[in-house]
C-alpha cells in the first residue's frame, strides 16, 4: 500500500493503473485439457497481473485457459462456475466476491470431480482443493499501524479520517476491519464516515467528493482498494487538492 500527500489531504490505500475491461479472455491456443480461471473484475492491476501470469503458465504448459470477468458481480461469478462445470473443464480458479456465497458453486464443482483453487479471498472450510492467498485482516492491521505512526509523527497525533471502501468485496472489507481494529490504539484518529466505492473507479470517486463535502474538517482518507484509491485521489484533485507531492512506502 502506499500513502499519497495532497495537501492537507492524505490518501492511504493500494496504488494501481486502470486497464480496459473484457469479459472474457482465452489464452493458449494449443489444443488440451481446459481450465478456467473466474476473476472478480479486470479493472484492478493486480488481478491483470494475475491473468497474464495464468496465461503465461498456460501456455507453457500446453493448456487451454479461459478467463472469466465478474465485473464485480457475485451471481455472475456463480453463475460462470456453473457453466464451466458443464462445459466439463479440467479446473477452475477462482477469486470469490462472496466468500459465502460462493460456497455452494464450489461444491458443485467438486460434486463433478472438478479440482477448485481459491485465489486472494480466503474462502471457509469446504471441499476445494487449496487456497492460495493472504491473511486480509493482518494486512489491514500492517497498514493501520503504519498510519497510526505516520500520524504520530507527522499529524501531531490527531486525524480525521474518512473511508472509500467496497461493501461488495469481501477482500476489502476484511482489510477496512483489520485497519479500523488498529485505529483503536489512537483515540485522536476519529472515523468521520465510511463510504461504498463499489469497486469501481468512478463511483468510488462520487462518493469521495460526497465524503469530502459532508466533513470538511477530514485530514484524511484510507481507501481500501485500487479503484477506491484511483476515485478518491480525483476526487481531490477535483476539490481543488494540490497534485500528489510524494509517496511513502506501506504495504
Amino acid at each position: 500500500m502506499m500513502l499519497f500527500h495532497t495537501g492537507k489531504l492524505r490518501l492511504l490505500a493500494v496504488a494501481t493503473t486502470m486497464l480496459a475491461s473484457m469479459s472474457f479472455i482465452s489464452a493458449a491456443s494449443a489444443a488440451g485439457p481446459t481450465y478456467a480461471l473466474v476473476q472478480i473484475n479486470q479493472q484492478a492491476l493486480f488481478f491483470n497481473l494475475m491473468n497474464k501470469g495464468a496465461q503465461d503458465a498456460a501456455k507453457a504448459s500446453g493448456k487451454d485457459l479461459v478467463i472469466f470477468n465478474s465485473n464485480d458481480n457475485p451471481v455472475a461469478q456463480n453463475d460462470a462456475i456453473e457453466n464451466y462445470i458443464q462445459q466439463g473443464v479440467k479446473g477452475i480458479l477462482v477469486a470469490a466476491i462472496d466468500v459465502n456465497g460462493i460456497m455452494p458453486a464450489v461444491k458443485e464443482a467438486a460434486a463433478a470431480n472438478i479440482p477448485v483453487i481459491a485465489i486472494d479471498a480466503v474462502l471457509p472450510a469446504g471441499p476445494q482443493a487449496a487456497q492460495v492467498g493472504v491473511d486480509n485482516i493482518e494486512g489491514g492491521r500492517i497498514i493501520g499501524q503504519y498510519f497510526v505512526d505516520y500520524v504520530q509523527k507527522e499529524m501531531g497525533g490527531q486525524a480525521r479520517l474518512g473511508i472509500v471502501g467496497a461493501l461488495n468485496s469481501a477482500i476489502q472489507n476484511q482489510r477496512q476491519k483489520g485497519f479500523e481494529e488498529t485505529l483503536k490504539s489512537n483515540p485522536k484518529i476519529t472515523i468521520a464516515n465510511v463510504v461504498d466505492g463499489q469497486n469501481v473507479q468512478d463511483k468510488a470517486m462520487t462518493a469521495a467528493e460526497n465524503l469530502i463535502t459532508g466533513n470538511p474538517d477530514l485530514t484524511a482518507i484510507y481507501a481500501t482498494g485500487e479503484p477506491a484509491l484511483l476515485g478518491a485521489i480525483a476526487a481531490v484533485e477535483t476539490r481543488g487538492g494540490r497534485r500528489i507531492l510524494k509517496s511513502l512506502a506501506g504495504i
